[in-house]
Parts: C-alpha cells; sequence; structure tokens
C-alpha cells in the first residue's frame, strides 16, 4: 500500500511568542506546503496555552519575519511566524512621563556640557 504522505511535501517553520519580557515560547512545527499562519496557530495550540491571545478581542496580530500580515498567509520554508502582544503603554506617553520626571535641564541634546563650555557645545 502506498503512503498517502509520500508525494505532499512538508515546510519547516518556527513559531515565536513572548507572553512577558524574557519569557519566549517557541514551536517547531512541519506544515503541509501551501499551509497558512492560521493553519500554524492552530497547530501549535498557542491559544490553549495561553488564553490572553483567545481573549483578544479581534485576530492575533502576527507578522512573518517582523513584518505584519494577515492569518491567511501563505508560509514559506523556514518562515518565523511571531504572534505580537498588545502594547500595555503608548510609547508616546511613555516618553512624555519619562521626560516629565527627568526634567528640562537632564534630558535632550543640551543636557551635558562641558566645563566652561557653551549650552550644546
Amino acid at each position: 500500500m502506498a503512503n498517502p504522505d509520500a508525494g505532499s511535501s512538508f515546510v519547516k517553520i518556527v513559531l515565536v511568542y513572548s507572553a512577558a519580557p524574557r519569557q519566549i515560547r517557541e514551536w517547531l512545527l512541519d506544515l503541509p506546503e501551501g499551509g497558512t499562519v492560521e493553519s500554524a496557530l492552530d497547530m501549535a495550540g498557542a491559544a490553549t496555552e495561553f488564553p490572553e491571545l483567545a481573549q483578544q478581542k479581534s485576530t492575533p496580530h502576527v507578522g512573518v519575519w517582523g513584518r505584519r500580515c494577515g492569518l491567511d498567509q501563505v508560509l514559506q520554508d523556514k518562515d518565523r511566524v511571531e504572534i505580537y502582544r498588545n502594547l500595555r503603554v503608548d510609547p508616546k506617553v511613555a516618553r512624555r512621563e519619562r521626560f516629565k520626571g527627568q526634567g528640562v535641564k537632564r534630558a535632550g541634546l543640551f543636557s551635558s556640557t562641558r566645563l566652561g563650555g557653551k549650552a550644546g557645545y
């Protein structure tokens, strides 16, 4: 009897998710050729392992090699699929808060001056 999978080929991909800073979960998957990001997520079972992914309001934010894509993206051999978590703080707001805490004298381009030098030199 012939093996039904003998004619089909597989692509090897890596699926990565970081639930918290310095915590990385990595799955090595063999998907059938023509597999999508959605099929990779289903195969890995990421939503069952990390319930916060299932609770996202819309589809999870994903990308391939750092470029955002949709769940219908067809994967190539040796692709790296990344699941992005939501931002907790807007980066612009965080920068304003840091600047407010540092003050004008200690932040920015003119924060350090040489002894006897003019500001900005």
